[in-house]
């Protein structure tokens, strides 16, 4: 058996780099899954409030599937990220690291509260659509903000102690 995948973990970061780099790319391209299908919903979410029965059975259906998306693509996101710090030369505690962690740790909990409960809501008839349609709005453009929020930590890299 062939152990030089496995061996380059205990390498130094030079020999290292191409794995790296794979990582680097599987975080981005995470990234722009996890992120990009919430501005497809910005128009979704127009049609939302004069949709009948039948047009919603078809748009909610595409919302909570690009949330499942987005959610699964987190995953891949933490994974390789952490996989990225474990390889790279980054600390723990530098601020940047520690400010995007704040930031994902308080958007994981906001997208298991925001979305779901307001789209099972609009599956059933309801008199107050406007409502919901607001709530799942704001929640849209806060979860954006949050991403939005983290990818910048994560490019400019601010040492702020």
């Amino acid at each position: 058996m062939d152990t030089t995948l496995f061996s380059c973990f205990f390498q130094t970061r030079r020999e290292v780099v191409p794995l790296y780099r794979l990582l680097v790319f599987l975080h981005v391209v995470s990234v722009l899954v996890s992120v990009g299908p919430f501005f497809i919903l910005i128009p979704l979410i127009r049609k939302l409030r004069q949709a009948d029965e039948k047009e919603l059975n078809y748009y909610l259906p595409t919302f909570a599937g690009s949330v499942r998306l987005s959610k699964h693509a987190g995953h891949v996101l933490v994974v390789s990220g952490i996989l990225l710090m474990w390889l790279g030369e980054w600390s723990w505690g530098t601020s940047w690291v520690v400010l995007t962690i704040v930031v994902m740790v308080s958007s994981l909990y906001f997208i298991a509260r925001a979305f779901s409960p307001t789209l099972r809501k609009l599956q059933q008839p309801h008199e107050n659509r406007d409502a919901l349609v607001n709530k799942l709005r704001f929640s849209l453009a806060l979860y954006i903000v949050l991403m939005l929020v983290m990818l910048w930590f994560m490019v400019v890299k601010p040492q702020l102690w």
